[in-house]
């Protein structure tokens, strides 16, 4: 079974003569348990791409198929359901509620989904745990540094157990150290939890940590490889 599959995606933005193509026919299949790059220059393609892929935005034409259902037929409400059930969304900007703990960020998806509060306080624990912040889920987040918010955001991602993590530019607001200690939990999750992670960034050194790197230019795949044979080039 297919986990994601895309056909001949085309997105445009506005209308003839001042139309914009932002993607100009994207073949992908992605399999369950890869952990994908998306790379490539501002206005290449790959945040368009990634907001489809995370149900934010629809393509113009061509199909999204995300295990065998056709996602483009789905009505607002369905794909609302589909993020919040299937989709862990992580962050440049953390998006963290500042004048709340760890713990309360990381359960707000939970609560969402309408889980009862002892089995939503035990998950949101375990999430943290799971990033090694289990000791700070009584602090607030905005007394937390960078790095510490980025782990919560990612907590709160898995924290409802998704199918794939979407995560924009995670290291982006992140000094050096802290961006490879992110990358070190996100690659653990993949590894271990067997998390499928779609992430996009500019930092090749970030890319490394991904077993794909799919690069975009002018809307489309200028090249889909392995990191190994990137690194072995």
């Amino acid at each position: 079974m297919s986990f994601i599959q895309l056909k001949n995606i085309h997105k445009t933005y506005g209308k003839p003569p001042n139309a914009f193509e932002a993607l100009r026919g994207i073949n992908l299949n992605i399999t369950q348990g890869e952990f994908v790059a998306l790379m490539g220059p501002s206005g290449s393609g790959k945040s368009t791409l990634a907001n489809i892929l995370g149900c934010l935005d629809s393509p113009t034409s061509g199909s999204y198929e995300f295990y065998n259902v056709n996602v483009g037929a789905l009505n607002l409400k369905q794909k609302a359901l589909l993020r919040r059930n299937y989709i862990g969304f992580i962050f440049q900007g953390f998006n963290l509620l500042s004048r709340t703990t760890a713990l309360e960020n990381v359960e707000l998806p939970l609560l969402y989904r309408q889980i009862p509060k002892k089995e939503r306080l035990k998950q949101a624990m375990k999430a943290l745990e799971m990033v090694g912040l289990e000791k700070w889920h009584n602090h607030q987040s905005n007394a937390l540094s960078g790095g510490q918010q980025q782990r919560v955001a990612i907590a709160r991602a898995i924290a409802s157990q998704p199918l794939f993590l979407l995560a924009d530019e995670p290291t982006g607001n992140l000094d050096t150290k802290r961006s490879i200690e992110i990358m070190e939990i996100l690659k653990r999750l993949n590894v271990e939890s067997q998390i499928t992670i779609l992430m996009v960034t500019h930092e090749p050194e970030m890319a490394k940590y991904a077993t794909r790197n799919i690069f975009f230019l002018d809307g489309l795949v200028q090249k889909d490889s392995n990191s190994k044979e990137q690194n072995d080039s």
